[in-house]
Parts: structure tokens; C-alpha cells; sequence
């Protein structure tokens, strides 16, 4: 047996040496492969009699051949033109009988006729794909499935990745029953993660799985959309981690001892970093979620409510129909899509006994916005209100229900009526904690989009006013309010301070006339009277003052109007036209601004430096924090943890909760700031300073300047404190200021 060991041995050590002879040199060794090659045949023909033999030393010996003709098939292209198809009838026909070590060592020689170009990838792909999707090995399938993947990492945009695209999308709507349609989501998931494929046929063939009869293929393709997005952001984050610190690097190099070592590892960081500064300069791909890049959602969503969902045929079980009910949500959430048979399905399942309720109550908020009818949603608010919340109810059971409710309204306040809120608000007084502030939550929402419904002494001092100045109106069904960009009433403030100032500075009167003389006058003030001069010409020139006098005469117009209908209305009501009318060219500024003037990146600049220097609540109207609460979850899921929350408030932990939650806050190694910092300088490759240096020297080296200090004289204290004062004016001693 030793004998037999050691032959095997030096034959491949033989091989080995033969190989890299042939690489070098190839002409001078066509004999010797080509001897080689017709015993590969021979070992060939031996093993394709019976391909499940388990005689090792024919084995080995087929195996060593198959490893060199591989390496050098490159080098005699004609004398080896029918190896790969010999590696792919073997595959095909005999990988379920094939002996483990030899059919993993055929897909590698498979692989690498591929990256020495002697097979294209449609071929290395078209053959590992079936194979991948027949055989019934365990060891077998992963292998296939890294290789598929590292070919299409390598080839994202060739025609072959897109051929294979289109077997992944086949394969899903050939056979709908059929469970190989799993491996074509997880390829397809696998490449939305590695941001390789970031198109819509990814998304086409994910949409087409979940539409399967097989419900591990439905499930995986559900769970793609639900959660491909966050694990591609994942993947991205993780591969921006492992920066290089270059300063660190070059520091270590002109220390310690120089070697080829070190300057190839040094070179090839430098590389690394500059193909991250190109790649962080190039334009960003514009990588849509992929709930945006589906082709008609609406079509999508009602084929997956009617058939996963609303078919009482539909054999999946409650846990896979909880995750399909969240993909339908999502996209009637998202797109704003209108399935009205969607919220009367809900009814059956809101009642605290249904297993998962809060994961209902979860996705019925998710399916709300503002485009639902309120005569739709009143019954299910109602219904929750019966069912969850009362006197009768646990704790976490109301403030389950009154979350729930809440996250409706905030999309919807058309589904609740006056009287049903009313008798919730009043909860806001319950001595459970999670319960008050469910209740206060939905006291506050009411308070910014549907103040009417409230009793007087609830609505607060905002709504109030809001409503009796005629700012808060009633949202009309569908009513969606102007869009305006954040803080830009600071820059048009800030806009015409530094006008005014730049007026002053020049001489002229600091009362302005419209907008546009403004910043005529502002960008060249010495022409102001030959501008002045130009705006009497009737021909040629359009007059800007024309449409503020438009804008004037308009109003003055309403103003004679006015008296006409003052016997019909009192006095505070005259008050607030008078107030909304004095609000109106305000508006019109803003809009004007806005609308003919483009923002400069100066502009937009000082824009995000006014927003900061101040609060962005205490300058944002009631209007503007009503859209963003309407808006709060229009692309975030809403989860059962969401409508669980308040209710976990009240929620008394027991005395191990407590303690793990202390231990959760403390440090396992507790350090000084000062080992801290340094172990931080250390991590970063710096030294130390030598003031820190100085504290580890011999007490007996530092007593000569001790005794030095001690022996001064005034004269020389003086002096030596006059030069720190200098030193601190000029900045240091280099004169930093």
C-alpha cells in the first residue's frame, strides 16, 4: 500500500513539473502533452465503463490527468478542442454516481476553462444551472450555487448574465408547483444584495415567483421584497467599513525596518484606496427600492390579494399569509393603490383572541392613506375600539388598540367620527401609563389635522386659534396640501437683510419696491436711474411693477367688495379676513421666490446653515408639520412592535429583567479617559507627546531642571512669563493666529 501511495505520489509530482514546463515553453513540449493527453482518453474511456467504481488509485490517476490537461489546454487549443464537452457529458450524464473528490474537481477545471477564456459563460453557465437544478447531492448544490454567483459577479452586464436572467425568469413561470423555482430567487436575491443586478427584470422575475403555487418559492420571493433593500444597504455599509488608514501605514513604513514585504503591502494599499476615491467620484447608480421599480403595482397587488389572500382555496398557512398580507399593504401603502374588498377582510381577523393580531393591526395601517375612503375604515376603527378598547380590557390591550387606531388616523383622519373620539381622548385619564399615552398621542394628532372633532376645552391653544383665524380648515377627501421647501421663508428673511444693507451702504432709501427691482438693484445699484428711466418706454419691454399693480388692483377690488357683506358677518369674523388677507402677499412672496429665482449652491448652502442656527419646529407652520405627520410612514413598514409599544410602557419588569438591563448599560472593561485615549493614539499608529514622554523618565535625569526652575531668579520668572504671554497673542510659537 505504501508502495502504491508513492507511486501516485511522484506521478503527480511528475505532472506538476510538466505542467510549468509546458507553460513556459510551449512548442518545445507538444510531445509530451500530447502523450499525456492520450492517456487522459484512455483513463477516460476506463472510467466512463463504470463511473461509480471505487477503485481510488484509477480514480486519482483520472483526476491528475483531467487537473493538467486543464492548465494547459490554453496553450494547444486544437489538440484539446473537445475537453470541455467530454467535462460536460461526464457532469451531466453520471453527477449523481460520480465519486465527491472527482466531481468537485471536474466543476473546478469547468471554472477555470472559463478564466482562461477557452469556454465562454453562456457555456459554463448554461451547464452548471441544469445541473444545479437536478441532482440530488447536498455537497454538490452549494458548490454550484458560489460558482454561479462568483461568474455572474464577474460578468454583471454581458449578454450571457442577461440570457441567464431570462432561464431564471423561465424557470419560474414554466412550472408553478415545482419547488426548483427556489433556486432562482435565491440567485436572484443573492445579486440584488451584491448590487449586481439593479434592474427591473430582477424585480420581474421576484414578482412572478410570488405568484408561485409552491409556497417555499412564494415565501422566499415574499421575504426579497420585504427585506432585500435593508440587506443590500447592509452589504453596503459593511464593504465602506474596512477603510485603510494611509497616514498610519506610511508612518509604520518610515520607522520600522524597511522590507520588499512591507512596500508591496504599503503599494497595494495605496492601490485599495485609490480605486475607493475613484469609485466614491463616480456617479452614483440610481439603485431604486425594489417596491419602485415594479411594472403596474396595482395589477400586482390585486392578483396576490385574490390569490393568496381572498381565495379561500389558498392552502398556506397563517404564517406565510401574514407575509403576503404585508407585501400587499406595503404596495397599497406606498403606491397609494385602491383595493376596497382589502378592508372589509380585515373585520374577521380584529378581535384580541386572533393569533398575530397586532401583526393585522400592523398591516391595516400599512394599507391606509389618504386616497381610502373614510366610509370604508369608520367600521374597522369602530370595531377596533369595541373590540380593544374598554373598561373591561387588559392594559395592553387598549393601548394596543388605541396605537393601532392612532396610526390609521394619522393617514386617514376621515375615518374617525366626533363621537368615537371624543370617548377615546377621555382615556388620555386612565392610571395605566401605556394607555394615557396612547390616548395623548391621538389627542395630539386630532389637534394638528382634524381640530373640529374635538370638544373646545381639548383642542388646545394652536388649534384654537388656528380655527377661529381660519389657518386650520377641514381636509376635503383627497385634498393634498403645496409642497414648499424646508426654512425658505429664513433665506428670503436673511435675503432681504442683506439688500437692505448693501441699500444702506450705497446711499439709497431703504424702503424696497417689488422683488425684481430689488435684485436689480442689488447686483448693480448705479443703473437705477436709467432703469427708472427704461420702465416709463411703453414698447419693447415688459414692465415687472405692471404685475404687482395687477396684484394690488386684485385686492383692492376684493376690499371693495367687501362692505357689501359686512351687515352679513361680525366683527371677529371681519378680524380674520383681515388677518388672512394681510397673510396673503406673504404667500405670494414665498411662492415668487420660489418660482423665478434659481438657488445658487451659495443659496442652498446658507439654506442648510439657517435651518441649523434654528429650531425647525419653532418655524414650521401647523400646514407644513400636518403634511409631515400625514407623510410619517409612507415608505417605512409599520411592524407589530409599533402597535405593541405603548403598551409595554406600563408594563412592570420583573427583578431579572431589571438586573439584565443594568448590566446592559455597563462597561465589561472599565478604563480610564486617559488609557482610553491612548490606547485610541495607539489603534491610530501615533506616538506619544513629550510631555508624556517626560513623566517615564529617571527621577535622576529630570532633577538637574528641577533644581534649575528653583534657582531662578524674579528677573528671569519675569521673563519667562512675558514670552508665554507673547506666545499665546502670536498663537503658539509658529504664529498659528
Amino acid at each position: 500500500m505504501k508502495r502504491k501511495v508513492g507511486a501516485l505520489e511522484k506521478v503527480e509530482a511528475d505532472l506538476t513539473s510538466l505542467r510549468y514546463r509546458v507553460k513556459r515553453d510551449p512548442p518545445s513540449y507538444e510531445g509530451d502533452f500530447i502523450a499525456q493527453y492520450e492517456l487522459y482518453q484512455t483513463y477516460r474511456d476506463l472510467f466512463l465503463q463504470n463511473p461509480a467504481t471505487s477503485d481510488n488509485s484509477g480514480l486519482v490517476s483520472f483526476r491528475d490527468q483531467v487537473d493538467f490537461v486543464t492548465h494547459c489546454s490554453d496553450c494547444y487549443p486544437s489538440i484539446t478542442k473537445d475537453f470541455p464537452t467530454d467535462i460536460v457529458t461526464i457532469l451531466r450524464q453520471h453527477h449523481a454516481e460520480i465519486e465527491p473528490d472527482l466531481r468537485e474537481k471536474l466543476v473546478g477545471s469547468l471554472c477555470l476553462l472559463r478564466n482562461k477564456e477557452v469556454i465562454s459563460s453562456e457555456m459554463l453557465l448554461g451547464n452548471l444551472f441544469p445541473l444545479l437544478i437536478a441532482t440530488p447531492s447536498k455537497s454538490l448544490r452549494p458548490l454550484l450555487y458560489t460558482k454561479i454567483i462568483s461568474e455572474l459577479r464577474n460578468s454583471p452586464n454581458t449578454k450571457a448574465s442577461k440570457a441567464f436572467q431570462t432561464s431564471l425568469y423561465n424557470l419560474v413561470t414554466s412550472d408553478r408547483e415545482s419547488s426548483k423555482a427556489l433556486w432562482s430567487v435565491k440567485i436572484c436575491r443573492e445579486m440584488w444584495r451584491r448590487q449586481v443586478w439593479t434592474d427591473s427584470k430582477a424585480v420581474e422575475i421576484q414578482k412572478e415567483a410570488t405568484l408561485s403555487d409552491n409556497e417555499k418559492v412564494i415565501v422566499g420571493s415574499v421575504r426579497f421584497f420585504l427585506g432585500g433593500d435593508r440587506e443590500r444597504e447592509e452589504a453596503a455599509e459593511e464593504s465602506s467599513d474596512d477603510e485603510i488608514d494611509m497616514g498610519k501605514l506610511r508612518h509604520q513604513a518610515g520607522i520600522n525596518k524597511k522590507t520588499k514585504k512591507k512596500e508591496r503591502d504599503l503599494k497595494k494599499a495605496a492601490a485599495t484606496v485609490k480605486r475607493k476615491e475613484k469609485k466614491k467620484s463616480a456617479p452614483h447608480p440610481l439603485n431604486f427600492s425594489a417596491f419602485h421599480l415594479l411594472h403596474d403595482p396595482q395589477g400586482f397587488a390585486e392578483t396576490l390579494w385574490s390569490k393568496h389572500l381572498k381565495d379561500s382555496k389558498s392552502k398556506l398557512p397563517l404564517e406565510s399569509k401574514l407575509l403576503v398580507l404585508n407585501l400587499v399593504t406595503r404596495l397599497v401603502g406606498l403606491h397609494q393603490l385602491t383595493i376596497i374588498s382589502l378592508y372589509s377582510w380585515f373585520l374577521k381577523y380584529l378581535t384580541p383572541r386572533q393569533t398575530s393580531v397586532t401583526s393585522f393591526l400592523a398591516c391595516l395601517a400599512q394599507a391606509t392613506h389618504n386616497f381610502v375612503p373614510g366610509d370604508v375604515l369608520e367600521p374597522l376603527v369602530t370595531k377596533i375600539a369595541n373590540e380593544f378598547v374598554s373598561e373591561a380590557s387588559a392594559a395592553e390591550v387598549a393601548a394596543s388598540g388605541l396605537n393601532a387606531i392612532r396610526e390609521i388616523c394619522a393617514r386617514q383622519p376621515m375615518a374617525m367620527n366626533d363621537t368615537l373620539l371624543q370617548d377615546l381622548v377621555l382615556y388620555r385619564k386612565s392610571k395605566d401609563k401605556g394607555t394615557m399615552m396612547a390616548a395623548k398621542g391621538l389627542l395630539s394628532l386630532y389637534r394638528e389635522v382634524g381640530a373640529e372633532l374635538l370638544n373646545k376645552r381639548d383642542r388646545g391653544k394652536d388649534a384654537t386659534m388656528g380655527l377661529r383665524a381660519g389657518t386650520m380648515k377641514e381636509r376635503r377627501f383627497g385634498e393634498q396640501e403645496i409642497g414648499d421647501i424646508q426654512g425658505i421663508e429664513l433665506l428670503e428673511q436673511w435675503k432681504e437683510e442683506e439688500r437692505r444693507k448693501k441699500r444702506e451702504a450705497a446711499g439709497l432709501p431703504a424702503d424696497i419696491g417689488s422683488d425684481e427691482e430689488e435684485e436689480d438693484e442689488a447686483a448693480d445699484w448705479k443703473n437705477w436711474d436709467v432703469e427708472s428711466d427704461d420702465s416709463d418706454s411703453s414698447t419693447g419691454w415688459i414692465n415687472v411693477e405692471s404685475d404687482g399693480e395687477d396684484i394690488n388692483v386684485s385686492d383692492s377690488e376684493d376690499e371693495k367688495d367687501r362692505p357689501s357683506k359686512k351687515a352679513k358677518v361680525d366683527a371677529p369674523a371681519n378680524d380674520d379676513a383681515k388677518s388672512t388677507k394681510s397673510e396673503e402677499p406673504e404667500a405670494k412672496k414665498i411662492s415668487k421666490l420660489l418660482t423665478t429665482t434659481i438657488l445658487t449652491p451659495a443659496d442652498l448652502a446658507k439654506l442648510k446653515e439657517l435651518q441649523l442656527a434654528s429650531s425647525v419646529n419653532a418655524n414650521m407652520a401647523s400646514s407644513k408639520r400636518r403634511e409631515a405627520l400625514l407623510a410619517q410612514h409612507a415608505d417605512d413598514a409599520i411592524t407589530a412592535e409599533t402597535i405593541e409599544a405603548a403598551g409595554l410602557l406600563g408594563k412592570k419588569k420583573t427583578k431579572e429583567e431589571k438586573i439584565a438591563m443594568a448590566k446592559g448599560d455597563r462597561e465589561e472593561n472599565h478604563q480610564s479617559t486617559t488609557a482610553k485615549r491612548k490606547e485610541k493614539k495607539n489603534a491610530e499608529g501615533k506616538s506619544t507627546t513629550n510631555k508624556e514622554k517626560a513623566r517615564k523618565k529617571n527621577f535622576l535625569m529630570t532633577l538637574g531642571k528641577a533644581k534649575g526652575k528653583q534657582k531662578r531668579s524674579l528677573v528671569d520668572v519675569r521673563k519667562t512669563l512675558r514670552g508665554h504671554l507673547d506666545r499665546q497673542k502670536r498663537g503658539g510659537r509658529r504664529g498659528n493666529k
